[in-house]
């Protein structure tokens, strides 16, 4: 049997709406278990947020792991984030995605734009980060590719460096462009709770 496109699976989920502070929010529940919660901007329709959770090995719910976004603290709002804290100086990698491309940036990157190269490992489906002076080095996939069985493509691929902050971007390739159209049509017509206290699971 052939393996679901990536698109049916969105579409054969259990999904949840409730639009709140100007996002659009939709949690869906998917027949494995595995939940995805999303954040739409109202007015943009731009991807703000998404994160996922699996049940863990007792069944209970698992921790939200951020795939786009701002990384949230796993020790956020407790006693021992006054006592253990990253170093603010640390380099904060995260993803943050326009209508047209993927974009991650990486704050607390001081060094000039020259000591960066961003490749594609078309093999290992992934892209590395590289400093000439050894400082920093990341590898990092790009689910959303992987989801739709996309090849890389190092011409889509591009950086800039501005303000400490590495900001690197990969152009959405056509068949993404317009699986998500199809999509925000649907989400579209999902009936969106309007206050807080909406079914939707999402935090």
């Amino acid at each position: 049997m052939a393996v679901p496109s990536w698109l049916e699976r969105l579409r054969a989920a259990s999904k949840t709406a409730l639009v709140q502070d100007g996002k659009r929010k939709i949690h869906y529940l998917f027949g494995d278990g595995k939940e995805m919660a999303e954040e739409y901007d109202v007015k943009t329709g731009q991807l703000v947020s998404r994160k996922w959770r699996e049940k863990n090995t007792l069944g209970g719910s698992g921790k939200w792991q951020v795939e786009v976004g701002e990384p949230t603290s796993p020790l956020l709002g407790t006693l021992e984030s006054e006592l253990i804290k990253e170093s603010s100086s640390n380099p904060v990698f995260m993803r943050k995605d326009t209508l047209t491309s993927f974009q991650w940036r990486i704050r607390n990157l001081p060094y000039p734009k020259e000591v960066y190269s961003v490749s594609v490992e078309k093999e290992q489906r992934c892209c590395v980060i590289r400093t000439t002076n050894k400082k920093y080095y990341k590898k990092f996939s790009i689910p959303d590719l992987d989801r739709y069985q996309l090849p890389l493509d190092a011409a889509a691929l591009s950086f800039t460096h501005a303000n400490n902050t590495l900001i690197i971007t990969y152009q959405k390739p056509k068949e993404i462009l317009a699986a998500e159209e199809q999509l925000q049509k649907e989400l579209k017509k999902i009936k969106a709770a309007n206050s807080g206290d909406g079914d939707c699971k999402t935090q």
